[in-house]
């Protein structure tokens, strides 16, 4: 059996709750009546109708539409798709509308493919994202559609959908459950303003329904619900943190299952790659200076490749990354420093390496008594000082004895004259 909330998904506009100032509108009107459609991205968190609402509009203006994934297309499939709708334009002149759920998945390639038939007008795009436009649709794609702003839905609009949607299904009708204004209520509470987790919660709790179920009953039966990945709740800090961690403490295992968690839960890639890239310099540093290398390369390549095989260039950096040798001496080091520079504020560095730019400054000593190290044996000039004054014997850079920082810390040491 299909899903609650597909099998009580609107048919028309009067059944569709929220978006008011879309559906509302004039020129939103106008352009389904006159079948003079915009290619439009709606734009918004999970949940809250963005998909239910391009499908009606497809289905509405009466003009063919095809849907098409973002999630799992390639390059590819993606050129396919558009000469097969190419085809029939050439047969008959018409138009189809392409949807696309969550668009934002497509990589430049994929998105920069439709351009051309979208100002030809052999298809009208529909796109859906949870991601800003601004910043995961290319600027050229997005300068030929219209951006829509869809509204988080309130507790009234989630109450109101349930009823409808008990309304529409015998099982749930005949369960009584619409008299237990208590569990619906837990049940608006819980979904956090997202219409699928309150259908698909109703729907679960329909199932294990009777007239004399307690609240404290109903709150087990909710508990073992999943709720999907929220990428800005707890499950999304908790989830990044299990997977840092499970890399700084070098298990690859674990590592890779935290990246699947967030990956196979619409994670934005991005979101993981950036940590990644932090994870590198602040960990591993110097001990494996080629990481961060690795970590750029991964964010290059997934730009490059996208979904659905873009996992494979995360999980070799990934790997690499777990097993690398550690050190956060760098990240340290800056801390440090950090710390001095609030406590004595703007110190004046030695004269001898100011610029002396201008005659002034040549009178006042800037540059007096400067060595230039080029000229020294090893490239190094021993005990000249370049930190100032007030905190000239300070260590802030420590390398660890591992990896690739032991070398550096052996060759420290023959700077500073300990060896």
């Amino acid at each position: 059996m299909e899903p609650l909330s597909y099998r009580t998904r609107p048919k028309d506009f009067e059944d569709f709750v929220g978006q008011e100032h879309i559906i509302k509108a004039t020129w939103f009107r106008n352009a389904i009546e006159k079948k003079q459609l915009p290619s439009m991205i709606f734009f918004g968190p999970p949940g809250i109708g963005k998909t239910t609402l391009a499908l009606l509009i497809a289905e509405k203006t009466g003009i063919a539409y095809k849907t098409f994934s973002a999630v799992t297309s390639t390059i590819k499939e993606v050129r396919d798709f558009i000469e097969s709708v190419y085809e029939t334009y050439k047969k008959s002149g018409e138009k189809t509308i392409v949807f696309i759920d969550e668009i934002h998945r497509f990589n430049k390639a994929q998105q920069d493919a439709f351009l051309p038939w979208i100002e030809k007008g052999v298809i009208i795009l529909l796109g859906t994202t949870t991601e800003n436009p601004s910043f995961y649709i290319n600027p050229p794609l997005l300068s030929r559609v219209k951006v829509i702003n869809l509204q988080p839905l309130t507790d009234a609009n989630i109450e109101k959908i349930l009823h409808l949607a008990i309304k529409k299904d015998p099982a749930l009708q005949n369960s009584g459950i619409e008299k237990r204004e208590d569990i619906l209520q837990e049940i608006v509470t819980f979904s956090k303003g997202d219409a699928r987790v309150a259908l698909n919660l109703l729907e679960l709790i329909g199932e294990n329904f009777y007239p004399e179920i307690s609240l404290e009953e109903f709150k087990k039966i909710a508990s073992n619900y999943c709720l999907p990945y929220d990428k800005k709740g707890d499950a999304h800090y908790n989830i990044i943190s299990a997977f840092i961690k499970s890399m700084r403490g070098s298990d690859p295992d674990a590592a890779i299952y935290y990246l699947a968690r967030m990956l196979e839960s619409g994670e934005d890639p991005y979101f993981i790659l950036r940590r990644m890239i932090i994870f590198a310099s602040e960990d591993i540093g110097n001990a494996d200076p080629h990481a961060i290398m690795v970590a750029t390369s991964a964010h290059y390549a997934f730009t490059v490749v996208g979904m659905p095989e873009g996992f494979i260039p995360l999980s070799q950096a990934v790997t690499y990354l777990s097993l690398a040798p550690k050190s956060n001496a760098s990240y340290k080091a800056y801390l440090e420093a950090q710390e001095d520079v609030k406590k004595y504020g703007a110190l004046v560095p030695p004269f001898s390496i100011l610029n002396p730019g201008t005659k002034i400054m040549k009178d006042m000593g800037y540059g007096k008594g400067y060595k230039y190290p080029h000229d020294f044996e090893n490239g190094v000039v021993r005990g000249f000082q370049y930190l100032p004054d007030t905190i000239k014997h300070r260590r802030y850079y420590i390398p660890k004895q591992i990896g690739y920082e032991k070398i550096l810390f052996e060759r420290l040491q023959k700077i500073k004259g300990e060896k």
